[in-house]
Formats: structure tokens, C-alpha cells, sequence
């Protein structure tokens, strides 16, 4: 139908026989252009293409409702081609080619920073695998079982502060998970003789809260430190320092707070389902640490985290007895973050 309306020079002929072709081609067609567009450059960085193709598009009706296209190409028609046009490629051509090595050096920059990330993310985990390695070779006997003298204990600490020290976020809530799952932050019943840990009979240690020893004591060395959007799920932290620590967005389900300064500590977002603020089964006597107080286990006084200043603002998975003690015992600041309120419960840090 096309070609006979090239011979009979109908347009309406040509107009008819190309919707129709067009009808039957494009479905083969438009699935390859696809194919090959996504993997050019133009639809890799498809937001580049569409701000581009949104810019020309605006400047096209601008230029149409404004009639400055029209001034545009009455100005093109005036100029002096046969005297003008060399001059005119040259400089279009040192345009495109210092944009072109604008691009360029744009793309490397892009690529250089990229591997530069990949390497560091390797080499991170590297450092963290031979540290497994070093702390299990170091505090465990020929037969498996846990061995941890003294200068084993500072040096397994030395290494794990120099470690939590130098990896990111994510680096330091593998450490902890590490050394939570392996009892390494719990303290453990010792024999009198050796100070070895007990073992409980069923392939555990047996846990001392009162006066047991741990083989690690995080002390003050998440102080003040990143911890956001990591998984710590079940994570022990119990008495050490974590003042001003950023646990927003973290997984802290089944977590144990229990005796650790939280002070100015930020929990915007993070899941605290099951975290264990403190010990006892009656959040009534329960209170926060002392440092003239012996703490009562069976009571729960003097085992709960200091709270003060704390930013629960988002925080899921607060249960009634955790919303109790944070309310009871967070004070003000802390008061005014934690999720429904805290208008049944008194401020008890006021009244202390």
C-alpha cells in the first residue's frame, strides 16, 4: 500500500500503509530497542536521559510560545557562513570536547571511589575474620574448652578496643554479636582454684552475675560511638558505658541493657522488643546502677540501666514493664521521647 502510494503520490495511501506496517513491526521491535537502550549509556543513567530530554522539552515550548525560536533562526539565516563557519566548528569543537573531559574525569572520580569501597569493605572484613580467629586461638585450650587467664583477658580487651576503634558501624555490630553469642561479655562463674569458667552441665557456662568475671569488658569503648541501622539483636551490654552511643534504626530485640549507662543515648527508630533493662521480675523495685550500692539480683535493685536523657522518639517494641522503668527512671528529657507518653507513671528520678 505504501509503495502504491509513492507511485500514485497519495499521501493518505502512504500515511495508511505505514500505520499499518508500523502495527506489525513495532511488537517485534520495541522488546530489542528496549534490550539495547537499558544497556546503553543513556539508559543506565536513565535520570540523567529524562532530566536531559525534560530540559530540551521545556526549552522547545519555551522557545515556541515565546517565538524565540523564530529570532533564533533568523539570526542563523544572517550570519556569514562561508567566513564564519570554521571558526565557529573550532570553538563548538573545544566546547564538546572539554564537557566531554569534564564527563570523563567525572566517571573516574565515580569509578575510583567505587572500588575504593569495595576494597575497603574487604579488607574490614579481613581484619574482622583474623580477629575471630585471634581471640578464639587465644582464650581457648587444646580441647576446646574456654582458658582465659588474666593477661589473656587484657589482651583479648586490648585487641577488641583497637578493633571497635578502626571498623564502621557495621564492622562493630559483628564484634558484638561475636562476642555476645559467645558468652565473651557475660560474666561467668570461676573455680577458686584456677579461675577457670564452670561449665553448667548442659554445654554451657554457668552465668554469676553477682560476682562473676567477664572475659571482655566493653568498659568505655562504645562510648559516644555509631551504631545506627545495624542488626544487635540479642547483643549484651550490660554494664558498660554506652553514653551518647546512636542506636537509631538498630534491631536491639532480646538486647541486654541491664546495668549499662545509656546517658544521652539515641534509640529514634530501633526495635527494642524483649530488651532486658533490667533484672527481676518486679519493675517496681527494680532501679537503676549505683556506685555505692550493691545491686540485688533477686530484687532488681541497683541492676537497671542508667536512662537519663535518652531519645526513645520512634522506638517500637516497648513492652509495659520497659515503658514503666524508662518513664520512672529516664527523667524529663527521656520522659517527653518515650512513644503514648508517660502520663500514669511518676518521675521517680526527680523524687530520688
Amino acid at each position: 500500500m505504501t509503495f502504491a502510494g509513492v507511485e500514485l503520490l497519495r499521501e493518505d495511501l502512504i500515511l495508511a500503509g505505514t500505520l499499518i506496517f508500523s502495527l506489525f513491526t513495532l511488537p517485534i521491535l520495541l522488546p530489542f530497542l528496549y534490550t539495547i537502550f537499558r544497556k546503553s549509556p543513556l539508559g543506565i543513567h536513565w535520570d540523567v536521559t529524562l532530566a536531559s530530554a525534560l530540559t530540551f522539552m521545556t526549552l522547545f515550548l519555551i522557545g515556541s510560545y515565546t517565538k524565540f525560536d523564530n529570532k533564533f533562526w533568523e539570526w542563523v539565516a544572517k550570519l556569514d557562513w562561508e567566513k564564519g563557519v570554521p571558526g565557529a566548528i573550532g570553538a563548538a569543537g573545544q566546547v564538546v570536547i572539554a564537557i566531554l573531559a569534564v564527563w570523563v574525569a567525572g566517571r573516574q572520580n565515580e569509578i575510583t571511589e567505587k572500588l575504593t569501597t569495595q576494597q575497603n569493605v574487604i579488607t574490614q572484613q579481613q581484619t574482622i575474620d583474623a580477629y575471630f580467629q585471634g581471640i578464639s586461638e587465644l582464650i581457648l585450650d587444646e580441647e576446646g574448652q574456654m582458658e582465659d587467664w588474666p593477661l589473656e583477658r587484657v589482651i583479648a580487651e586490648a585487641r577488641t578496643a583497637a578493633l571497635l576503634a578502626s571498623v564502621d558501624a557495621g564492622g562493630k555490630a559483628k564484634v558484638i554479636r561475636f562476642l555476645s553469642s559467645a558468652n565473651l561479655l557475660t560474666p561467668l562463674r570461676r573455680d577458686g582454684m584456677l579461675g577457670r569458667p564452670i561449665l553448667d552441665g548442659s554445654g554451657g557456662y554457668v552465668v554469676d552475675l553477682a560476682s562473676g568475671v567477664r572475659v571482655i569488658n566493653l568498659g568505655s569503648m562504645l562510648t559516644g560511638k555509631d551504631l545506627s541501622y545495624t542488626d544487635l539483636r540479642r547483643a549484651v551490654f550490660t554494664g558498660a558505658n554506652l553514653a551518647r552511643v546512636n542506636f537509631e534504626g538498630c534491631n536491639l530485640a532480646g538486647a541486654d541493657f541491664t546495668g549499662a549507662i545509656l546517658l544521652m543515648s539515641n534509640f529514634r527508630g530501633a526495635d527494642l522488643t524483649g530488651a532486658c533493662f533490667f533484672y527481676g521480675d518486679d519493675v517496681n523495685a527494680a532501679t537503676p546502677r549505683s556506685r555505692t550500692v550493691t545491686p540485688n539480683f533477686k530484687t532488681g535493685a541497683q541492676t537497671g540501666a542508667v536512662v537519663e536523657g535518652v531519645d526513645l522518639n520512634g522506638a517500637v517494641g516497648i513492652s509495659p514493664e520497659q515503658r514503666q522503668y524508662l518513664c520512672a527512671w529516664g527523667g524529663v528529657e527521656t520522659r517527653r521521647t518515650i512513644p503514648g507518653g508517660c502520663r500514669a507513671v511518676p518521675n521517680l528520678l526527680k523524687d530520688s
